[in-house]
């Protein structure tokens, strides 16, 4: 079965809790149990990862580099800031797909640009829970494994 990882970034554990306005009341192991349901259906092993640290995620894909085919990433508000998984992502080698639960386009200024975007296959913001499953189907095809 083809490899694929989910890294949640900063505060994304507190999901359920954490301001229910912008990221619904589903919680961080709900999330991941429905990428990797709908993961299996596409035929690949979905390895999930969080961290509040931002070297823990550079870790974990350099860790991931050869051996997951591509990533799906919520880097939370590193997104903003990062440099530093930016070129994590770049050095990775595989598709990385760019999620947010919110629209950050519309959200607080310093919010509207990501960092790590450039260095992204794709993204995809603002469609909640239903988000991640599109930017799983989009990673699929990047990896020539569409619906």
């Amino acid at each position: 079965m083809t490899r694929i990882l989910l890294l949640h970034g900063p505060n994304l554990n507190r999901l359920g809790r954490r301001d229910p306005r912008h990221y619904g009341t589903i919680t961080l192991p709900e999330l991941e149990e429905l990428v990797r349901s709908r993961g299996r259906e596409l035929g690949f092993e979905v390895a999930c990862f969080q961290s509040n640290h931002e070297g823990a995620l550079v870790d974990r894909l350099q860790e991931e580099t050869g051996r997951a085919a591509g990533c799906l990433l919520n880097p939370g508000a590193l997104a903003h800031q990062s440099y530093v998984l930016h070129d994590a992502i770049l050095d990775f080698g595989a598709p990385v797909v760019e999620v947010h639960l919110s629209r950050v386009a519309e959200r607080e200024p310093w919010r509207r640009v990501s960092v790590v975007r450039p260095a992204c296959a794709g993204h995809v913001e603002g469609m909640g829970p239903r988000g991640y499953l599109e930017a799983l189907e989009l990673l699929a095809g990047l990896l020539g494994r569409g619906n």
